[in-house]
C-alpha cells in the first residue's frame, strides 16, 4: 500500500508540473508563428499643395490609422510631416488621417505577398529586394463598395502621398446687410408692383383720348363686376342684381334682350 500511494503522489506531482510547461509551450509556438508572418513598414506623407501650402502647420494631435477587420494600427505625425506604420502584416486596410484643421482623402492600402512581377518592378524602382511584401494604394470614397477602387496612388520613395481636400470650417459666416436681398423678397416685389399700378393707372386715364376714355367708362358701367365691387347703385339694393356668373364666364352678355322666338318654336303639339 505504501508503494502504490507514493506512486500516485508522484504521478499527480508530475501532472501539475507538466500543465504550466504545456501552456508556456503553446504560447511560445503562437508567438513564433506571429513572428514568422511577414511584416513591412508603411509610410504616408503629406505633400505641399494648394489646399495645404505648408504641411508643417498641422497640429501635433494629427494622426493616421490603418484599420482592417482584425487589425488596427495608429501612427502620430512626425516632424517631417509623415506617418510611419511599423510591423504591418498582409491584408487590406483603410488609411484615414484625423486632423482638426484639414480634411484628407482616405486611401485603400493592400499589403500583398511578393510575385515575380513585383520583384522585377521593385528592382527597377530601387526598392529593397529582401522585402517579401508588396504595398499598393488607391483612393477610395465613403459609401462605395470596397471592391470599387478609385485612382491608384503612385508610390514615391518608401511611401504614399495623401491628398489634402481643404481646411475644415466649423462656423458659418453671418451674412451682412444687403438692400438687394430685401428687394429680392417676393412680398416686397408684389408691394412695389401694386404701388406702381395704383399710382400709374390714374395718370394713364388722364392722358387717354376723350373718345377712348368715354368708351372705357361705358364698358366699366356695363361690367357687372364694377357694380359688385362698388356696392350697388342704390342703398340696400343687391349689388349682384341679375348678374349671371355662368353666362359671364362663358362670354355671353346677360343684358342682351332676347329676340323674337322663331316660328317653329311657337308651333307645338303633334302633327
Amino acid at each position: 500500500m505504501q508503494i502504490s500511494l507514493s506512486a500516485a503522489l508522484l504521478g499527480a506531482l508530475t501532472t501539475l508540473l507538466a500543465g504550466p510547461s504545456a501552456a508556456a509551450a503553446a504560447a511560445a509556438s503562437n508567438s513564433k508563428s506571429q513572428r514568422q508572418q511577414p511584416q513591412t513598414t508603411l509610410t504616408l506623407w503629406v505633400p505641399s499643395s494648394q489646399s495645404l501650402p505648408n504641411p508643417h502647420v498641422l497640429p501635433p494631435s494629427t494622426h493616421a490609422t490603418l484599420s482592417a477587420l482584425r487589425a488596427s494600427f495608429d501612427a502620430p505625425l512626425t516632424a517631417a510631416g509623415s506617418f510611419v506604420f511599423r510591423n504591418v502584416t498582409p491584408g487590406s486596410y483603410l488609411a484615414d488621417i484625423y486632423c482638426p484643421t484639414h480634411a484628407f482623402a482616405p486611401l485603400r492600402i493592400d499589403v500583398l505577398e511578393h510575385t515575380p512581377a513585383d520583384e522585377s518592378a521593385a528592382k527597377k524602382d530601387g526598392a529593397a529586394a529582401g522585402n517579401a511584401l508588396t504595398v499598393r494604394a488607391w483612393e477610395t470614397y465613403r459609401g462605395n463598395d470596397w471592391d470599387n477602387k478609385g485612382q491608384e496612388a503612385p508610390r514615391s520613395g518608401s511611401g504614399f502621398a495623401v491628398r489634402a481636400l481643404g481646411p475644415k470650417e466649423y462656423f458659418v459666416e453671418r451674412s451682412s446687410f444687403s438692400v438687394l436681398s430685401i428687394l429680392k423678397n417676393p412680398m416686397i416685389l408684389m408691394g412695389l408692383v401694386s404701388m406702381a399700378l395704383f399710382i400709374g393707372m390714374p395718370k394713364l386715364i388722364e392722358n387717354m383720348d376723350p373718345e377712348m376714355r368715354a368708351e372705357w367708362e361705358q364698358q366699366q358701367k356695363n361690367n357687372p363686376m364694377s357694380s359688385l365691387m362698388g356696392g350697388g347703385q342704390q342703398p340696400g339694393a343687391n349689388p349682384m342684381g341679375n348678374f349671371d356668373m355662368a353666362a359671364y364666364l362663358a362670354g355671353q352678355n346677360s343684358n342682351k334682350k332676347d329676340g323674337p322666338e322663331p316660328a317653329d318654336a311657337k308651333k307645338g303639339g303633334k302633327r
